[in-house]
């Protein structure tokens, strides 16, 4: 327990801590959180207690790592950091986004850099937090940034020491450690030059699609061809496990244990193995399910007959009792299933699922780590008799905050459901056969298979171990390519580093992104409706104040007008004709316009995205719905574009605009579309079939227009 309050006046003031004081109280750890809380005498704080996000790693406080000198006062600075709140007197000072109390990642940033504080005044003989001068303040700031860190990351280490005396004061009893005289002097001082690049830029490399092609291919194969007979290769295996386990040692199972395994010891045959943590044993539950055999009879003869050198010398294989029914390339994937091969299937199986869905939905991976069994139901059929869409419905965690604006931990259900297309919706339903009913689809508890009841055993699979499973993935992918004689389904290493979970969300489909509408998609999809407000929403998407996300879409946008410049080219160097009030312009730009071969950008291009989409009137814009090229410049625009935006409303196209461009291309895909309206007028009734002829017939004005209308490349250079 605690002691009385210090100061009855104030309500920020905490109490004095006791030994057996919790290192969380009560008060900030959710009902649900069943994780242990540590003891203000323990050597080792875990900050478990105020962390409910199931992705998330559990953090401790290792007071090993603070000076023994300074450990008792840093305890109690640190013990106000996990327990206090920041007075609202101060966070007005800060903005509007500073908190009151922040999240467990940001208390560890915190105390490690006060550990470093800690750690150096020590080595220079000061022992009191109080003996830290302005003088050592400006010293240790001055060598803390010359050691070459960047000036948002100096801001936020020179926060942290801020919040080191924030928060001492309020201890019941204070260090007495001074204010640093950056936040009475100003702090640009003692940060480092600005020089310009220093942006909060997401620094995550899209994966190479000649990387995920193949990667995404095995991953769709184990979820749709592999998974039945993983799932009953692992169940026999379960099975064989069990009743290995419930044997009894007779003198009958002693006979059939070396009436089984002596006749191959004898004769040279192979033995029974199983490879386990990457070597090859005796198969020994495989052994004891079929002879009735316990594990210390068996003991006893491996011993007797050296069974596991011989096992070494020839191992044999020990086939489950299943039906192999997955093919790859139009043939079984295997001959049979091995004992043993069927955990590591299983652990395959579960990344590979994972791999899917954080792809093919665009989440955050802690959104995935997030999922539950029966986040997405079956949809409800329509009274018409269609089919809705399949919905997930789950947490997201960025940006989340509680009732008094600080971060929640647990999230929140996200207002706006992912959609989930097929393939998704398959490796959701693999998933939930491998844990039970409301449980989490990637449960630590349940996926550790090679360690049934392993160390982790609450929460999801830590992003950590998610990226080593993907690097095993690959791996065993590459073998299997090998052995399976397709070399060229192999997945090569990525020039931009390890595949991992965060890296999935950047690879945006570039294909999505350039259909009319399809940014507006992805910002539902991906989750930033926020920026619904912004002047680019309806000219594109997200806010040019914003990066990360929206960085990708301008990457993407620039490669999309950069391939219809290289179309336009290609079909007025084939003889095509153009027509339009900006055809000399689109022609003079499609000759400008650079031609991308590929589909691999690293991150510095997309400035020079930004910068090309910024170009206003040479800028072609492919629009497939509307059957025109369209050479956006702001002040022709009939699309109502924003202030400031510089994509057209593509959703929005209207007749006569004066950025209008057709090709020969363009008037044939009219007349086509003309032809199939008049196919539904035929078999709709009549009013209806009387709009739907006008607008066919408006098609092919359209495409008559384009035809009198329309010079060659020649007559417009």
């Amino acid at each position: 327990m605690t002691s009385a309050l210090a100061h009855d006046d104030d309500p920020y003031i905490l109490p004095m801590p006791t030994p057996d004081s919790p290192a969380v109280l009560p008060q900030w750890i959710n009902p649900g959180n069943t994780h242990p809380n540590s003891r203000y005498r323990d050597p080792v704080w875990s900050l478990a207690p105020l962390i409910d996000n199931p992705g998330a790693t559990l953090i401790s406080i290792h007071w090993k790592n603070c000076p023994a000198p300074l450990r008792d006062e840093m305890k109690l600075v640190v013990w106000s950091l996990i327990n206090g709140e920041r007075r609202p007197t101060f966070l007005r000072t800060k903005g509007l986004t500073a908190r009151s109390r922040g999240a467990a990642t940001t208390m560890l940033q915190k105390y490690c850099e006060w550990f470093r504080l800690a750690r150096w005044l020590h080595q220079r003989g000061i022992t009191r937090l109080a003996d830290c001068t302005q003088d050592q303040w400006r010293t240790y700031a001055s060598e803390r940034r010359d050691e070459g860190i960047s000036r948002v990351h100096a801001e936020m280490v020179l926060g942290y020491f801020t919040d080191l005396w924030v928060y001492d004061q309020l201890s019941a009893r204070p260090t007495g450690i001074s204010c640093p005289p950056w936040e009475t002097e100003g702090i640009d001082d003692y940060l480092p030059a600005a020089d310009g690049t220093d942006r909060a830029e997401n620094s995550t490399e899209p994966l190479d699609p000649q990387v995920l092609g193949p990667l995404l291919i095995w991953a769709l194969r184990f979820v749709d061809n592999f998974s039945e007979d993983i799932l009953a290769a692992w169940a026999e295996q379960r099975r064989l496990v069990d009743v290995a386990a419930n044997n009894t040692a007779t003198s009958a199972s002693r006979a059939a244990l070396k009436d089984y395994l002596l006749p191959l010891v004898n004769t040279g045959a192979p033995i029974p193995a199983a490879h386990a943590k990457g070597r090859l044993y005796l198969a020994r539950d495989y052994v004891a399910a079929h002879t009735g055999a316990t594990r210390t009879q068996i003991e006893r003869l491996v011993k007797l007959h050296n069974l596991q050198d011989l096992v070494l010398e020839r191992p044999a294989p020990c086939p489950l009792n299943v039906p192999v029914t997955g093919e790859i390339e139009g043939r079984p994937w295997r001959e049979h299933i091995a004992f043993g091969e069927a955990t590591t299937l299983m652990q395959h199986l579960g990344t590979a699922a994972a791999i899917v869905i954080v792809y093919l939905t665009g989440m955050r991976p802690q959104e995935v780590q997030a999922l539950r069994s029966g986040c997405c139901p079956d949809p409800e059929p329509a009274t018409d008799g269609t089919t809705g869409r399949h919905l997930i419905r789950s947490h997201h965690f960025k940006n989340v905050l509680d009732d008094n604006g600080n971060h929640a931990s647990a999230g929140e259900v996200r207002d706006v459901p992912w959609v989930a297309i097929t393939p998704v919706v398959r490796a959701i339903r693999v998933l939930e056969r491998m844990v039970p009913e409301g449980e989490l689809l990637l449960s630590a508890a349940h996926h550790d298979v090679h360690r049934p009841g392993g160390k982790q055993t609450q929460g999801s699979i830590r992003r950590t171990s998610l990226n080593r499973r993907i690097e095993s993935f690959v791996a065993w992918v590459n073998r299997e390519a090998e052995d399976q004689g397709l070399p060229d389904q192999a997945i090569p290493e990525d020039p931009y580093g390890a595949i991992g979970m965060s890296r999935f969300r950047r690879t945006l489909a570039w294909h999505v992104a350039r259909r009319p509408g399809g940014l507006i998609a992805l910002a539902i999809q991906y989750g930033h409706m926020r920026t619904v407000l912004d002047t680019r929403t309806s000219s594109g998407y997200a806010s040019r104040s914003r990066r990360g996300l929206h960085s990708v879409l301008d990457v993407e946008t620039a490669l999309a007008a950069a391939d219809t410049a290289a179309r336009l080219r290609d079909r007025t160097a084939a003889g095509e004709k153009i027509s339009g009030p900006a055809a000399r312009r689109a022609v003079t730009v499609a000759g400008q316009a650079p031609r991308f071969e590929g589909r691999l950008v690293p991150k510095t291009f997309a400035k020079k995205a930004t910068a090309f989409l910024a170009r206003d009137g040479v800028v072609l814009y492919d629009n497939p719905d509307a059957f025109l090229i369209c050479a956006f410049k702001h002040d022709n625009a009939l699309c109502e574009p924003d202030p400031g935006a510089n994509a057209p409303r593509q959703y929005a196209c209207k007749p006569g605009c004066g950025n209008t461009v057709r090709t020969d291309t363009h008037a044939r895909q009219l007349r086509q579309r003309a032809d199939e309206i008049d196919q539904f007028a035929q078999h709709a009734p009549g009013p209806i079939a009387r709009k739907l002829q006008a607008n066919a017939a408006r098609l092919r004005e359209t495409a008559a227009t384009h035809d009198t209308t329309a010079q060659t490349i020649e007559a417009l250079t």
